[in-house]
């Protein structure tokens, strides 16, 4: 059993992600997570005082990967090509990552703090920006990340039922960026 002190905040981040990517958020506990380091639960206190804190560390992980992903995603072009690509890239990462994204946007929410959640929201207001002209154009921000979670949540509670949302998404984002090029 490895000593405490050899345990990082980074590792015991990194054994949480994957225990809740693996077995769900109801499997994310201190205990499950001890047994997974190989170490005693109230070690890990000593790193995250409890498991709300390590759920708030995780949603800030969580928004440096949904950033990076849709990051890259918007380099495919510029534009209304690059807030198209990053659409397409939020709804993969809310699908490949279903109950990371749930304790991102539902349960812990965006950090609130200088860091990870804002470097996100800065991402998403630049694509828009760059469509509408506008740098600091909030309101199309809040439109363009209302599509893409409202998508995302319905796709996941299934409500789209078994013929899917037959391209809803692209005639959605499609919709909102020739409103918002036509108000620019």
């Amino acid at each position: 059993m490895p000593y405490p002190a050899q345990i990082s905040p980074q590792a015991i981040l990194e054994a949480a992600l994957e225990l809740l990517e693996q077995e769900g958020s109801a499997a994310l506990s201190m205990r499950n997570l001890a047994e997974r380091l190989g170490v005693r639960a109230p070690s890990l206190y000593r790193h995250y005082a409890d498991k709300e804190a390590l759920e708030r560390a995780l949603s800030e992980q969580a928004a440096i990967i949904l950033r990076r992903h849709i990051g890259q995603a918007a380099q495919q072009g510029s534009g209304r090509q690059a807030v198209l690509a990053a659409g397409r890239a939020y709804l993969e990462f809310a699908r490949r990552h279903p109950e990371l994204y749930a304790l991102l946007t539902e349960k812990v929410g965006l950090p609130s703090t200088p860091g990870a959640g804002k470097d996100l929201w800065g991402l998403v207001l630049s694509l828009v920006g760059n469509v509408t002209g506008n740098p600091d154009d909030t309101a199309a921000a809040v439109a363009l990340w209302s599509l893409l979670h409202g998508f995302a949540v319905l796709e996941r509670s299934g409500m789209f039922g078994p013929s899917g949302p037959q391209g809803g998404l692209e005639r959605g984002l499609e919709a909102l960026l020739g409103g918002l090029e036509a108000q620019a």
